[in-house]
C-alpha cells in the first residue's frame, strides 16, 4: 500500500480525520481535455491495456482536480476477455459482448485460470502508487459478479435483464457456478492490484439495482460476501457500490465492506441509518447537480456534509460517475469547497461542548 495513514484510507476505516476526504467516480473521463488529447491516439481498450497511459490518465485527473484520492483507470469489464469473452466498444452503445453467456455448456467454458493476464492493471497501480508515494491513495477496482454476469449473459447495456433473470430462475445452479467462477477471476485480479500498491478495492455493482430484496439475497448477497471477505485478507478497506440500491442497502451491509456507497436517490443520512452506522459511507451527490449554476451546487454539498453530522466515515463522492459535458471547473470547485467547508464543520463540532448526560465524541478530530 502506498498511503495507509491517508485521510481517505482512515475514513473507510472509520477512524477520526479533521476533514472529509473527496473524490469522484469517473474522475478521469471525456469532460477532462487533457483525457480527450489522449483518447485521439489511443483507443479506451489501448490507454487500460497500455500502464504507461492508464497511469497517466489516472495521475493527471487526481493532481488536476486536488483530490484525495486516485482511482486506477481501467474498464470493468476487462476480466470478461481472459474467460474467454472478447468484447468491444461499440460506438454510442458502449460494451458489446460478442458471444453472450446463455447456456450450461457456455458456463462451463469460462475460464479462471489466466487471471495474471491482466497484469496490466496492476502494473499501473504501480506506476501511480510510485509516483505519489505517500502524498496520495491509489484505488483499485472490480465489477461486482452480478454486474458483470449481467453483461456477459445480456451481451450489452439492457432495461428488463431478461436472459439474466431468466437464467437465475431457470438454472440457478448454473447461476451459482458462473458467480463462483466470477469471484475467482475478480478476487485474484483484485490481490493482484492491492500488491501492486493499491489502498482500497473498490466492488462497482452498477446493475444490481434492478434486483428485489429476496432475489438479491438469493442470487447476488452469498457472491459479493465471498468476494469482500477475499479480498479483505488483503487488509485493504473494501468500497461496495451499487446504483439504484436503496432498498438494497441493509443487504449489502451483510457483505461486511468497510464502506457502503450511496446514490444520490437516498439522503445520507438515512442511508446511513439503514445501514446502522456499522460502516462508512461514500456519496452521495447527483452527478447531474455539477451542471447547476455555483450557489446551487455550493448548497447542495453543504447539505451532504450536514448530514454526516461529523460522524467519522464519510468520504464525500457523486452518486455515480461525473457525466461527458461536465464543466470542469465545477468539479474543482467542489473538490476545494468539500475540503474546506468539512474541515470547518469539523472543527467547529469539536468546539462545541458536548450535551449534558453524553461523553464527548472523539470521533470527529484527529487524536
Amino acid at each position: 500500500m502506498s498511503a495507509p495513514n491517508s485521510l481517505f484510507v482512515r475514513a473507510c476505516k472509520s477512524q477520526a480525520v479533521d476533514r472529509t476526504p473527496v473524490w469522484f467516480m469517473r474522475q478521469a473521463g471525456r469532460y477532462m481535455p487533457e483525457y480527450r488529447a489522449v483518447r485521439k491516439q489511443h483507443s479506451l481498450l489501448e490507454i487500460c491495456k497500455k500502464p504507461a497511459l492508464a497511469a497517466e490518465v489516472t495521475i493527471t485527473a487526481a493532481e488536476i482536480l486536488r483530490v484525495d484520492a486516485a482511482i486506477i483507470f481501467a474498464d470493468l469489464l476487462l476480466p470478461l476477455e481472459v474467460m474467454g469473452l472478447p468484447f468491444h466498444f461499440a460506438a454510442g452503445e458502449g460494451p458489446v459482448i460478442e458471444k453472450p453467456v446463455r447456456t450450461a455448456g457456455d458456463i462451463a467454458q469460462l475460464r479462471t485460470d489466466r487471471a495474471a493476464d491482466l497484469g496490466y492493471v496492476s502494473e499501473a497501480v504501480h506506476l501511480v502508487a510510485k509516483h505519489f508515494a505517500s502524498r496520495l491513495p491509489v484505488i483499485g477496482f472490480c465489477g461486482a459478479p452480478f454486474t458483470l454476469a449481467s453483461y456477459m449473459i445480456e451481451g450489452a447495456g439492457s432495461r428488463h435483464y431478461l436472459h439474466t433473470k431468466k437464467m437465475m430462475y431457470n438454472s440457478p445452479e448454473g447461476w451459482d457456478e458462473l458467480m463462483r467462477k466470477l469471484v475467482a477471476v475478480t478476487a485474484e485480479y483484485s490481490t493482484d492490484q492491492v500488491r501492486a500498491g493499491a489502498d482500497v478495492i473498490q466492488i462497482f455493482d452498477s446493475w444490481v439495482g434492478c434486483l428485489s430484496v429476496d432475489d438479491y439475497r438469493r442470487f447476488a448477497l452469498p457472491h459479493v460476501t465471498d468476494l469482500v471477505k477475499r479480498l479483505q485478507k488483503t487488509g485493504a478497506p473494501i468500497i461496495y457500490f451499487g446504483t439504484d440500491s436503496a432498498t438494497l442497502l441493509p443487504a449489502m451491509n451483510e457483505t461486511g465492506a468497510d464502506v457502503i456507497g450511496l446514490d444520490w436517490r437516498i439522503p445520507l443520512d438515512a442511508g446511513w441509518r439503514s445501514l446502522e452506522h456499522r460502516c462508512a459511507v461514500q456519496g452521495n451527490l447527483d452527478p447531474v447537480l455539477l451542471f447547476a449554476d455555483w450557489k446551487e451546487l455550493k448548497s447542495r454539498a453543504e447539505h451532504i456534509l450536514r448530514l454526516a453530522a461529523g460522524r467519522p466515515g464519510h468520504i464525500f463522492n457523486l452518486g455515480h460517475g461525473i457525466l461527458p459535458e461536465t464543466p470542469v471547473e465545477n468539479v474543482k470547485n467542489l473538490a476545494r469547497l468539500v475540503q474546506e467547508h468539512s474541515a470547518s464543520l469539523l472543527a467547529s463540532n469539536a468546539r462545541e461542548p458536548a450535551p449534558a448526560g453524553r461523553k464527548p465524541d472523539g470521533g470527529s478530530r484527529v487524536p
